[in-house]
This record gives C-alpha cells, sequence and structure tokens, in this order.
C-alpha cells in the first residue's frame, strides 16, 4: 500500500509540473532573420567546343548555358552578370585566333544573351548583341533592378558565342577561359 502512495504521489506531481509549463508564464524564443541581397551562378556547359557550319569560313558558334540565382535589395537594389576572358586563345598573336591581338583587326570573339526575366521583382536586362568580348574589361552579360528574386531552382539563360573565321588561321586547337560574374546589392 505504501508503495502505491508513493507511486500516485508520484504521478501527481509530475502531472502538476507538466501542466505548470502550458501556462501563461511559458518560457519563449524570438527567432530573427537578416535576408540580404544574394547572387550566384552555375554553368552548364564549361567545356564549350566552337563549331562551324554552313559554308566555308563561316564563323564558328557554340552556346554556353548557365542558370543564375539572384535577390537584390528590395529599394534601390541592382545585380548584373558580366564576363571577361581570363586566358586569350593565343598569348602571342599572330596568325591565330586571339581576343587581344587578332590577325585581322575584325576578327572578333562575339556573344549575344539570352536572360530571361526573374521570377518576381524588377526586370532582367539583357545585353543586347553581339557583343565583342575583352581580355582588358569585363562585358555586359545582364543587369538586375531592385527586387529582383529568381526562383529557388534560378533561371535558366545562356550565351551564343561566336569566333570570326579568317583564313589567315594556321590550323590547331585553341582555348580561351572566360569567367562570369553576377553580383546582388
Amino acid at each position: 500500500m505504501k508503495k502505491i502512495l508513493v507511486l500516485a504521489a508520484g504521478l501527481l506531481l509530475a502531472a502538476s509540473m507538466a501542466f505548470a509549463q502550458l501556462g501563461a508564464s511559458a518560457p519563449t524564443a524570438t527567432v530573427q532573420v537578416n535576408v540580404n541581397p544574394e547572387a550566384a551562378l552555375t554553368i552548364q556547359t564549361p567545356a564549350l567546343v566552337l563549331t562551324q557550319t554552313g559554308n566555308n569560313f563561316t564563323d564558328y558558334s557554340g552556346v554556353t548555358a548557365f542558370t543564375y540565382f539572384i535577390r537584390t535589395t528590395k529599394t534601390g537594389g541592382t545585380g548584373s552578370i558580366v564576363l571577361e576572358v581570363s586566358t586569350d586563345f593565343s598569348a602571342g598573336g599572330g596568325n591565330t585566333p586571339s581576343v587581344a591581338a587578332p590577325p585581322t583587326p575584325s576578327d572578333h570573339l562575339y556573344y549575344s544573351c539570352t536572360v530571361p526575366t526573374a521570377t518576381s521583382g524588377a526586370t532582367t536586362t539583357p545585353c543586347t548583341g553581339p557583343v565583342n568580348s575583352s581580355t582588358t574589361a569585363a562585358t555586359n552579360v545582364a543587369t538586375f533592378g531592385a527586387d529582383a528574386r529568381s526562383a529557388k531552382a534560378g533561371v535558366a539563360s545562356s550565351v551564343t558565342w561566336g569566333l570570326t573565321n579568317d583564313p589567315l588561321y594556321q590550323t590547331g586547337s585553341y582555348t580561351a577561359t572566360i569567367t562570369y560574374t553576377i553580383s546582388a546589392a
């Protein structure tokens, strides 16, 4: 009988303590988050090979597919995607493809942009092509206005490349590196 009374008293005490936590004086906590401007970009075709289609000496072409993710500040925010040729086809120029020192001044590595508007908020302004690429300055791919917000899955986009097919080029395989930069404020 003594064991039953002790057990009953223990259960009553536990029950009263459990109900005490549900009263008006229950402890609380707050959680805060600061959502800042943010941007990211992923490239789906990192090793693009430009190819020639059509008649002799038509320009080489190809497409770099990428996905962008962006969130700009609601009031006064901006963002951009730019690119720059960080490693040229050939350092010495001559009779090889080159952005900085082509064999003919009219030879260009150029591009146009397909960059759809971010899912919510401000408009997106893609480049108006063709744009000649550069080894000394970043060139525009797209700009974003205030409150631009992409979907969590990002926004599928692309840069369509062209390279003048100059008969002066020596045969061979040449590689350039393009650096993409995205920013949001």
